[in-house]
């Protein structure tokens, strides 16, 4: 037999046996420990295991602590995890709903609902599952037959979703006789799972798995109690209207009546809000509101939709941003990569920003700082304010859940708001929508219309972005008197004809190719939402697309 020679970073040339597949090149030269490898990343995409080693490539096999390989390692437990529940309960359903804190939130939709020893033999039926490694396989087939073969399953939400993707053939994974799709790639096979852990969260169950950020151990579970709790009230919402699925929302936009899903998903934001200025009001206490969140949550027409309500309330909300009080550009804190750490709690000037809220909330009079991005400095902005009891101060910033930001002020005049985009929409039962992808679509539209960042530029600062969220943002969600959601359902619908073409001009040179397709394969699921006439002046998604009237 010919041989053929690749390159393996971190080990260096081998030869090899022409037609041989990654896996077996992974198994050459990791050996025992070749499991541990997830797949493949080749002129910056990725590959699968079963995929052939072509002569000549330059080959990174990726583990649990590439982003990637996190993917195919948490997708392949998943899929783990609803054979063995199939096998358990075959009249049950299971969907995989969102994240939640460290782990995964799923639901057995079956006659009686789950319990603890249920939940034992799950992780008993998956440890068997992943013990006899079972081959998982990759078919492409026709879509009429993919469809036929899910309707026989029961799948009608995996029917619904493939009836509306203009493609001829789709592909298909098989564990046994369990057939399912998934938005992304498995490993080869069911013994590739080295660790995780399922515990019991009613009315479901959570899935662990270990990352990074965690050592590489499966976490421990810390009930984010909040977030859990914004989460089932979207998904109930959504249930209602019938919009769990995309292939629903397509359904909505094929027969026109999207626009009433837009106008009912508008006026749920706008009675919210006006809840939480409600809330507000009641609490003569409270004089400083806090808004915090991650990047690209809507934070900015949050704040100035909730300001507009406080005023049918009868107060006269001011409203600082917390960027204003970045110190200048030479004494920000660097991060351990050298760079400047803008997400950083001590980038910002804690002692003055303290002070001016002080003399604010004792009615004197002060001049607001204005943070000039271009220079690097914190200059005079002329705008002077002053405040009495019926003006709110209304503050926005990433760390405004962190009581160190505003530890002059007591906790009794404070209210918290914790804003991000929670997605209530999923691809399917078993394909959840991470809502970093919700994020980051939001973010690449509106940093090319509005901030001049090209899409590499903002993928670059996504990385930096999302190290910050993690450290400052994430730890202190909890600690939120109340949390809004600013994800719209229709949104992505709408986002697509925005993001697509960009997406388009990042090829295989880019270090972001494997990133563009993905996002690439996954909008194809969706169809355009064309007239945006619809969407009010108002709306959170405005911020993202222009035309909002609070520019």
């Amino acid at each position: 037999m010919s041989k053929i020679k690749l390159y393996i970073e971190g080990i260096g040339e081998k030869t090899l046996d022409k037609g041989s597949t990654l896996e077996e090149v992974a198994k050459l030269v990791y050996k025992e420990e070749h499991k541990k490898y997830l797949g493949a990343r080749i002129d910056n995409e990725i590959f699968l295991l079963t995929d052939i080693a072509e002569k000549g490539k330059r080959i990174k096999f990726i583990d649990i602590s590439d982003k990637d390989g996190y993917k195919i390692y948490t997708r392949t437990l998943t899929v783990v995890y609803i054979k063995a529940c199939e096998e358990l309960f075959p009249d049950a359903n299971v969907n995989i709903e969102h994240s939640l804190g460290e782990g995964l939130y799923t639901e057995i939709k079956k006659s009686k609902p789950i319990n603890f020893k249920e939940i034992r033999m799950i992780k008993e039926k998956m440890e068997e599952i992943i013990k006899e490694d079972k081959p998982i396989l990759r078919e492409k087939i026709k879509r009429k037959d993919a469809i036929k073969l899910f309707k026989e399953k029961g799948y009608m939400d995996k029917v619904n979703l493939y009836k509306h993707v203009e493609k001829d053939e789709i592909h298909i994974y098989k564990i046994d006789d369990h057939i399912d799709s998934f938005y992304g790639y498995l490993a080869p096979s069911t013994g590739y799972i080295q660790m995780f852990d399922l515990k019991y969260y009613y009315p479901g169950a959570i899935l662990f798995s270990p990352s990074e950020k965690n050592r590489f151990v499966v976490p421990e579970f810390v009930e984010p109690r909040q977030l859990a709790r914004v989460f089932k009230e979207a998904e109930d919402w959504v249930d209602i209207l019938d919009l769990g699925y995309i292939g629903s929302l397509n359904d909505k936009v094929v027969d026109g009546s999207i626009d009433e899903v837009i106008r009912v998903s508008e006026a749920l934001h706008e009675k919210k809000i006006a809840n939480i200025a409600d809330t507000i009001c009641e609490d003569d206490n409270v004089n400083v509101i806090l808004v915090a969140g991650p990047s690209s949550s809507g934070k900015t027409t949050f704040s100035h939709r909730l300001a507009v309500q406080l005023k049918v309330n009868g107060k006269r909300p001011i409203s600082i941003s917390v960027d204003d009080y970045f110190v200048n550009r030479e004494d920000t804190p660097k991060d351990e990569f050298g760079e400047y750490d803008f997400e950083s709690l001590e980038a910002i000037d804690i002692k003055l920003f303290n002070e001016d809220l002080i003399k604010l909330l004792e009615g004197e009079e002060v001049e607001l700082p204005k943070f000039d991005f271009v220079k690097g400095i914190r200059e005079h902005s002329g705008k002077i304010v002053k405040v009495d009891e019926e003006h709110p101060i209304i503050v926005e910033g990433i760390h405004c859940l962190n009581s160190e930001l505003t530890k002059a002020i007591p906790e009794k005049n404070k209210f918290k708001i914790y804003v991000s985009a929670l997605t209530q929409l999923n691809v399917d039962a078993h394909n959840r929508i991470p809502t970093t992808d919700t994020r980051i679509i939001r973010r690449i539209v509106r940093d090319s219309k509005f901030r001049g960042n090209d899409i590499r530029r903002t993928f670059k600062l996504w990385e930096s972005v999302r190290r910050g969220e993690e450290k400052n943002i994430f730890p202190y969600q909890e600690e939120a008197d109340i949390m809004f959601n600013s994800s719209l359902v229709y949104e992505l619908s709408v986002l697509k004809k925005y993001i697509v073409p960009q997406l388009k001009t990042i090829d295989r040179t880019s270090e972001y190719y494997s990133e563009a397709k993905r996002l690439l394969k996954f909008l194809e699921y969706f169809k355009d939402v064309k007239n945006e006439s619809i969407i009010p002046p108002t709306s959170i998604l405005r911020e993202f697309i222009g035309n909002s009237c609070f520019e």
